[in-house]
């Protein structure tokens, strides 16, 4: 019975972590991109370095709003 209580907190366990975040919609990552441009600005992002930071900040913002990271951002 012990092992059976076992393997089940563990199936549990790992139930968490399979669960996916949402995706967020094109209007989202949209908004996100222009906001996120918007802080480059204020902080006078280097043109080399505003690709990383942009996505950087977007799945920031994304994780912050519940939803899974994107690999890159469009256009």
């Amino acid at each position: 019975m012990k092992t059976v209580a076992l393997v089940f907190v563990g199936l549990l366990s790992f139930s968490s972590y399979a669960d996916d975040k949402p995706t967020a919609d094109e209007a989202l990552l949209k908004e996100l991109k222009q906001f996120c441009t918007e802080m480059a600005e204020d902080e006078s992002v280097a043109a080399d370095k505003l690709p990383a930071y942009l996505l950087k900040c977007v799945n920031e913002e994304l994780e912050s709003e519940g939803y899974a990271p994107v690999t890159k951002l469009a256009g």
